[in-house]
């Protein structure tokens, strides 16, 4: 299989190494279609694949081509590509807002995948939930999965709405963590530790946490209790918590970027 990537950016060069680390593809058949001459001799460099520069050197021989391009550059881009498409190419596309409909409409294509990365894949941690259109087989569907898996975990929901939930949640996540984490390190900090002292304390705490929670078969909740005992200091600051409505404003923030999703789509 041929893959041609547009977009040499972060999570264009992540798919890549992601891809060639895995041993799916190799280099010879991997294609990036970067316009920058400075980020494309990067990339060249790199040898991560054959950069190109032009859509014609490269997309004719594409089986599977990654859009991995800003949303608010697609209308050229599409204007670009149009002309040169194959019916039987399949076509991925991690651009956020941009719907399936929109794409093949745009393209005249019909195999269509849309999926929301997160940041974590560039480190194969990632969280990928992802969606296609009717025309895509089994077989197309089970390969890009692979590829997508060698990113982190992937999940395949038939709700397109849903990749606007996913965006809120496991998208933006990342940004929600570090929110809380940041919290915990002026915390520490306030409380006499130095700052080196208050990222170790504070990122083993949640790395200890996550990984309780992933090795056994506890609940969130489960586990809040096996931590605060009657009338000790878990159960104050829990307690606190509630009373400032702490859940519910989590809850509220991952709403709003869930809204603004769906703004950005329509």
């Amino acid at each position: 299989m041929k893959i041609l990537i547009i977009g040499g950016g972060n999570m264009g060069q992540t798919y890549a190494k992601s891809f060639l680390r895995s041993h799916l593809v190799n280099s010879e058949e991997m294609m990036i279609l970067e316009k920058s001459e400075i980020k494309a001799a990067e990339l060249s460099e790199a040898n991560i694949g054959t950069v190109y520069g032009m859509p014609q050197e490269c997309l004719p021989k594409a089986d599977l081509i990654i859009l991995a391009v800003k949303p608010q550059d697609v209308e050229v881009l599409f204007k670009s590509l149009k002309q040169m498409v194959e019916p039987q190419q399949v076509f991925l596309s991690i651009m956020a807002g941009i719907k399936v409909q929109s794409i093949c409409d745009a393209l005249g294509v019909t195999k269509v995948i849309r999926a929301m990365p997160n940041l974590p894949a560039q480190i194969g941690m990632g969280m990928t939930v992802f969606t296609t259109s009717e025309e895509v087989t089994r077989i197309e569907l089970v390969t890009v999965q692979n590829l997508l898996n060698t990113t982190g975990k992937a999940i395949y929901v038939e709700d397109e709405g849903l990749l606007d939930a996913a965006t809120a949640i496991s998208g933006s996540g990342p940004a929600y963590v570090f929110y809380c984490m940041q919290a915990f390190i002026d915390a520490a900090q306030n409380m006499g530790f130095s700052a080196p002292e208050a990222e170790l304390l504070t990122w083993q705490t949640f790395m200890g946490a996550v990984d309780l929670f992933h090795k056994n078969d506890l609940t969130c909740t489960e586990w809040m209790q096996m931590v605060a005992s009657r009338g000790g200091t878990t159960e104050a600051a829990l307690n606190y918590f509630n009373e400032k409505g702490v859940k519910e404003r989590l809850e509220g923030g991952a709403q709003a970027a869930l809204n603004r999703a769906r703004e950005l789509g329509s």
